[in-house]
């Protein structure tokens, strides 16, 4: 059987790496130099409600207490943070990044298991855990059409698929208030603040991967494809979403 064509989430940004083949290596060493600030600049970009809007979402896939939880690019854990107050026992939210650093910060703040590796190669075994969720990374890697089967492949029958994102607003002005607020102001702020040249650099590639990304219907149709059921998108503000999935056989 002739394997999928790879559906990259956005294309080479040659202003950050020359290459598809460099891409890992940029990721996985910009977010180990801006680990420790991480959640300084999520505090810019989500206004303090980030934390009310995942567990939310997490409630509404249905995560309840006895589920285990695979947090696919945990970052600082703040997803699993919100999945930890919901199941309430530690040893069943395991989280995976590509950065040691990332990892360093959650191992400091989140007694939990963690796991570093690829969101394509999950170094877990199939049918493992309850529910797969990810947040603001689906950006970062290689192929969804084979992130999104090695999520299928590790859920239980029955498993739920949570992905936030933020999406390019379909509105012009919108587009461009989210352009200068997430590719100017944050970053300016970012460093005015901490004094990080880098934050300054992950603001940019941030904004880059948005502007840049696949249509939230090719998401959706890569999700199908990977053997999901039941797929489909919450959206808020023209601005978040909430993909979902559910894998069949329960």
């Amino acid at each position: 059987m002739k394997p999928d064509k790879p559906l990259e989430p956005h294309p080479v940004l040659p202003d950050y790496y020359p290459d598809l083949a460099q891409r890992p290596a940029f990721v996985r060493g910009l977010f180990d130099r801006t680990a420790h600030y991480y959640d300084h600049i999520n505090r810019l970009l989500s206004f303090g409600s980030g934390s009310w809007y995942r567990r939310r979402a997490l409630l509404q896939v249905g995560l309840r207490p006895g589920m285990t939880v695979l947090d696919v690019a945990i970052g600082t854990g703040l997803v699993a943070r919100q999945a930890l107050a919901i199941t309430g026992d530690p040893q069943t939210v395991i989280g995976l990044d590509i950065s040691a650093g990332m990892l360093a910060e959650v191992r400091r703040l989140l007694g939990i298991p963690l796991i570093q590796g690829l969101m394509e190669q999950l170094p877990v075994a199939d049918a493992c855990c309850d529910l797969v969720s990810m947040g603001y990374a689906l950006r970062h890697v290689a192929d969804l059409n084979v992130t999104f089967r090695e999520f299928h492949r590790v859920l239980r029958p029955g498993g739920a698929l949570l992905i936030l994102e933020i999406t390019r607003p379909a509105h012009p002005v919108k587009r461009a208030l989210l352009k200068f607020y997430l590719g100017r102001l944050v970053p300016l702020l970012g460093w005015l603040t901490t004094g990080q040249r880098d934050l300054q650099t992950l603001m940019h590639y941030y904004w880059d991967t948005i502007e840049n990304c696949v249509p939230p219907e090719a998401i959706l149709q890569a999700i199908r494809a990977a053997g999901f059921a039941e797929a489909g998108c919450h959206i808020e503000f023209d601005l978040f979403r909430a993909y979902f999935g559910r894998k069949g056989g329960a």
